[in-house]
């Protein structure tokens, strides 16, 4: 049973957010300011990109280029700095639930639905009783820390997938799948072959399994399946 009763967080330590939003804007306008200076060697070489822009840039005046460049540097660093902490990672655990959560994405499941928590990769997993994942997302947080955070609160935290030798590779028509698993799965199977711009498919994807029974785990774009305990 979980023990302590303060909420115990994880997430990226202060330093790292005033890392991120010093060091982004700072490189935004060094390298503005690098390029500013380097426009005119760029515009000897034929096979450069963007030389009209590149010679409109050339055709301003200092030190309106140079503070120019620095601002729009900055500026861009300071967006990109916005949306990386958005995007951060945060778990919360305590005796009535875990949160995981990154960006705006939210993930809650009763603490007394949690029978075990482990790292796959770069991914946090929350197993249920009947063996199905209450909660899977990237997590890039010290693994120390996160699980810590879980045995501080009477959660078993595991070395690994306790349902590693139940997986099987999933190819069309599999036999054994619940109904409709295989369509899923074969959606699933083309927003993984999309990289990056299909990884809100891939999730939608994988809990609309989960509904079926169905856990689905994916290794170096293969996917593998195994149902849980009804």
């Amino acid at each position: 049973m979980p023990t302590r009763e303060i909420p115990t967080v994880v997430t990226d330590p202060p330093w790292v957010k005033v890392l991120v939003w010093l060091g982004l804007p700072l490189a935004g306008g060094g390298l503005l300011l690098l390029l500013k200076h380097a426009v005119g060697w760029l515009l000897n070489l034929p096979w450069v990109p963007f030389q009209g822009p590149l010679e409109l840039f050339d055709s301003i005046a200092d030190p309106l280029a140079t503070s120019a460049a620095v601002a729009i540097g900055v500026v861009g660093g300071l967006v990109l700095a916005f949306f990386a902490t958005r995007a951060g990672t945060a778990v919360t655990v305590s005796e009535q639930q875990v949160v995981l959560t990154r960006g705006e994405r939210t993930q809650e499941v009763a603490g007394d639905a949690v029978s075990g928590v482990f790292r796959d990769g770069g991914e946090l997993v929350v197993l249920g009783h009947d063996g199905a994942e209450r909660a899977r997302d990237e997590c890039d947080l010290p693994a120390s820390k996160v699980a810590a955070a879980f045995t501080e609160h009477g959660y078993r935290w595991l070395d690994g997938d306790p349902h590693e030798d139940e997986y099987r590779r999933w190819v069309p028509e599999t036999p054994g799948l619940p109904t409709g698993a295989d369509a899923l799965l074969k959606a699933r199977e083309r927003a993984l072959s999309k990289g990056d711009s299909g990884k809100a498919d891939i999730r939608d994807l994988r809990e609309e399994l989960g509904r079926l029974g169905v856990v689905v785990r994916d290794r170096k774009k293969r996917q593998y399946w195994r149902l849980t305990q009804n």
